[in-house]
């Protein structure tokens, strides 16, 4: 079970890979976090956008969860307006 609510369907097929990537990361935490940001913007990301996200996925969990949960600051060479947006929108959400 992934977890994901929404369908890979209409989606191309880099969007469909980065959704399964967002709930695959290998770390439960990182897979709500990331998964349900997915879920809710994938079809709606610009090229720019998706650029952005396909190197945020690039980037380990280890390094990436305590960005994403204030234990650690974002260094200034990864900061980017997608990483913002995740933060933005886990912000906004409950688990």
């Amino acid at each position: 079970m992934t977890g994901t609510t929404r369908s890979s369907e209409g989606l191309d097929a880099r969007r469909r890979k980065l959704l399964f990537r967002s709930w695959h990361r290998g770390m439960r935490e990182m897979d709500l976090i990331l998964g349900t940001f997915a879920d809710a913007e994938i079809g709606a990301l610009t090229e720019i956008e998706i650029d952005q996200y396909e190197g945020l996925l690039d980037i380990p969990d280890t390094k990436l969860l305590p960005w994403i949960t204030g234990e650690r600051p974002i260094p200034a060479d990864q900061d980017s307006p997608i990483l913002r947006r995740v933060l933005a929108f886990r912000q906004a959400i409950t688990f």
